[in-house]
Formats: C-alpha cells, sequence, structure tokens
C-alpha cells in the first residue's frame, strides 16, 4: 500500500471531525495546568477550597478567574485527561509496534535547540489562547483565520531549519 499516508490522513481528519462533532474541538495545553495543580494541591491542600456558598475558590489568581479548571482540578477524571494520556500511549505503542527501528544520533546541543524551540512554540501557542494541536488542527478545521497564521508560521520556521541544516 504505497498511499498509507492518504488512508491515514483521512482517518485522522475523520477521527478529528468526530471529535469536535461529538465533544468539543480538540486541544491538550489546558490539561498542564490542571496536572500541575493537581500535583501542587497534594501539597497545598487549600488551594482550591469550597466557600459557605458552595463555590470553589483559589488563593491562585489564574485559577480564581477559571471557575472551569477548578471545576476540572476537582474532578480530573474527564474527556481532557484521558485525551492527554491517550497522546502518550499513543506515541508509546507507535513506537513500539512500528516495524522501522532506528537508532537516533542526536547531538547534545541538538536535544537543548529542539527542547528550546518546543517551549518557545507552545507558550506562544498559549498566549494566542490555545495549544498546538488546538491551532492547527481544530482551529483550521474551524476555519480559523488563527490556525492558518500558526500552521504558516510553524510550517515556515520548519522548513527553513531543515533547509539551514543541509
Amino acid at each position: 500500500m504505497r498511499k498509507k499516508w492518504l488512508f491515514f490522513g483521512i482517518l485522522l481528519g475523520g477521527l478529528f471531525f468526530l471529535a469536535i462533532y461529538l465533544v468539543k474541538p480538540i486541544g491538550i495545553s489546558t490539561q498542564f495546568s490542571i496536572l500541575s495543580a493537581i500535583i501542587y494541591q497534594a501539597f497545598d491542600p487549600t488551594l482550591i477550597t469550597q466557600n459557605k456558598k458552595g463555590e470553589l475558590e483559589s488563593n491562585n489568581p489564574y485559577l480564581h478567574q477559571n471557575k472551569n479548571l477548578m471545576q476540572k482540578i476537582k474532578n480530573p477524571l474527564n474527556y481532557d485527561l484521558i485525551f492527554f494520556f491517550s497522546v502518550i500511549l499513543g506515541a508509546f505503542l507507535a513506537s513500539c509496534f512500528s516495524k522501522k527501528k532506528q537508532s537516533l544520533q542526536i547531538k547534545p546541543q541538538e536535544i537543548l535547540f529542539s527542547f528550546l524551540g518546543g517551549v518557545l512554540l507552545l507558550y506562544g501557542a498559549r498566549m494566542a489562547g490555545g495549544c498546538t494541536s488546538g491551532h492547527m488542527m481544530s482551529g483550521i478545521m474551524q476555519s480559523s483565520i488563527s490556525g492558518f497564521v500558526f500552521a504558516i508560521c510553524v510550517f515556515s520556521v520548519g522548513i527553513l531549519i531543515l533547509w539551514r541544516k543541509q
């Protein structure tokens, strides 16, 4: 099957369409905030409390402004968290079952630059009010201008970096 990429591209597009249609647009960066708050709350139980009216409150200004996040921190087992861990599990399973086993010879400075580039990419996407998957995949599927701009910028920089390496 020489056109495997076409099959998997259509499959991925169909899955994204179903996710958006049945649940919500796909995005993952908010889960980092939620997971870090869950860990933090294990050390500081006063991070999120309930007032006398039964409303959630937080001594953290970011969380205090986002009632929805506080709810997800208190009840973390939801679609978003399952999606987050499924991405990690899926990548791991794909590497385990891949027929192409390649040994990577990566220089330490490439690891550092890749990590810093990823941090900048995620920071920029988050500052724009979303995440990489939210802007590019879900954003483009919803015809969002920011999704197209983000995708053009990411691919342009990636092409320039690869072109420079050769």
